[in-house]
C-alpha cells in the first residue's frame, strides 16, 4: 500500500503545510534526499500545541504533540514533493522534547512521531536511526520539536 492511500485508510488529517518561522526552508531537497527542518506540533487550525512535558504536560500528552509534529512533516514533504509516495524511507530523526530537567522518558515522547512514521511508511521504511533528547525550552513554549531526513525517489 502506497503513503498516501495508508494516510487516506488511517483517516489522518494533515494541518496546513506550516509556513517558515525565520530565515531558513522547511525542507531542502539535495540529491535523492529531503532534509526536512525542525517542525512542531502544528494543528490543523493553524495554531500550535504549547506547553511543557513534566510540568504543564504529562507523558502522553507530549506523545500526543510529537505525533501531531510528524503529521505537519508529512503535510511539509507532500507539499514539496506532491506526494508522500516519493519517500523511499526516513533515515534520521532528532526529536527535542521541552521538558523539566527531571523528565527522563524522552524516547517515549518521540514514540508519537515515530510510531506514526511506521504506520505510514511500514516498519521498515518508516523507522530509521533517531536521536530522543530533552531541551530547557523549544522556541515559543511549544512541546516538541522534530527535525528528519529522508531518502526519497
Amino acid at each position: 500500500m502506497t503513503a498516501d492511500a495508508k494516510l487516506a485508510e488511517l483517516k489522518l488529517e494533515l494541518p496546513p503545510a506550516p509556513k517558515p518561522a525565520g530565515v531558513y526552508k522547511p525542507v531542502v531537497l539535495c540529491g535523492n534526499m529531503a532534509y526536512v527542518s525542525g517542525h512542531g506540533p502544528l494543528n490543523s487550525d493553524g495554531t500550535l500545541t504549547t506547553g511543557r512535558v513534566g510540568d504543564s504536560l504529562d507523558q502522553q500528552a507530549g506523545y500526543d504533540a510529537a505525533r501531531q509534529t510528524g503529521l505537519a512533516i508529512l503535510a511539509t514533504l507532500r507539499a514539496n514533493l506532491g506526494s508522500l509516495n516519493r519517500v523511499k524511507r526516513i533515515v534520521k530523526a532528532l526529536g527535542m522534547v521541552n521538558c523539566t530537567s527531571d523528565f527522563e522518558q524522552h524516547p517515549a515522547v518521540i514514540n508519537g512521531f515515530s510510531e506514526l512514521m511506521a504506520q505510514v511508511f511500514g516498519d521498515d521504511a518508516g523507522v530509521g536511526a533517531r536521536s530522543a533528547v530533552g531541551m530547557g525550552s523549544l522556541p515559543g513554549n511549544i512541546p516538541v520539536e522534530v527535525e528528519v531526513i529522508f531518502e526519497i525517489e
